[in-house]
């Protein structure tokens, strides 16, 4: 399967631009979505956590109190590397299980952490969301319930934007209104399509030649 990673900074539109390939029939596997589920109610992930931090860690129905732990593993860096240690493995075995079995022409690999974790090792190109920093913390402000503050320790956590742009094959700019998004995406997408055919093409030529034992 040829994979398309995906990312961009918080309040990029990294999932606006995910969802516009997923309309065009692509599949998408989700790292947050993942991460998200990794720790849901009854996983043996949550069973650790609630271990490690108390009943505070989680709400009244027993699900994790995801708003707690964000702002406890941003305050605590010492906690934040326990979680990743714990939730990481779990998450990377997800990752490859769905791509493993996504059947659409290309699937892609959608993770705001895409650099960071070195999850481009498991991509055959990427493609970075940009947008001014300005735009990040705008955005975030009106989408998250979450202080300036805690916005500037999630920048701070996330590889600059000079990073991603590095790692990146592709580049959509998404400083501009929503309506500049879908000509890129569809243009990218036809791109993607022939780089996909030729590798599969090419390995299938591969097989024919290989020596038979």
């Amino acid at each position: 399967m040829w994979v398309l990673g995906l990312t961009g900074g918080i309040g990029s539109g990294k999932t606006t631009v995910s969802d516009l390939f997923a309309s065009q029939g692509i599949e998408v596997v989700d790292a947050d979505v993942i991460a998200r589920h990794i720790i849901d109610k009854d996983t043996p992930a949550l069973a650790a956590v609630t271990e490690r931090f108390g009943g505070q860690a989680l709400q009244q129905d027993g699900a994790l109190n995801r708003a707690w732990l964000r702002e406890k593993i941003f305050a605590e860096p010492d906690e934040k590397q326990w979680l990743n240690e714990l939730t990481h493995p779990l998450i990377r075995k997800q990752i490859l299980e769905q791509l493993k079995a996504a059947d659409s022409p290309y699937v892609i690999l959608s993770a705001p952490l895409l650099v960071e974790n070195n999850l481009t090792k498991f991509c055959d190109r990427v493609l970075v969301v940009d947008v001014s920093e300005d735009t990040q913390r705008e955005r975030t402000l009106k989408r998250d319930n979450v202080s300036a503050e805690q916005i500037e320790q999630i920048l701070a956590a996330q590889a600059t934007r000079q990073d991603r742009l590095n790692a990146a094959d592709d580049v959509i700019n998404n400083d501009g209104p929503l309506e500049d998004l879908a000509p890129q995406v569809a243009k990218l997408h036809q791109n993607y399509l022939k780089f996909a055919a030729s590798a599969r093409s090419s390995k299938s030529q591969q097989a024919d030649q290989a020596p038979e034992s």
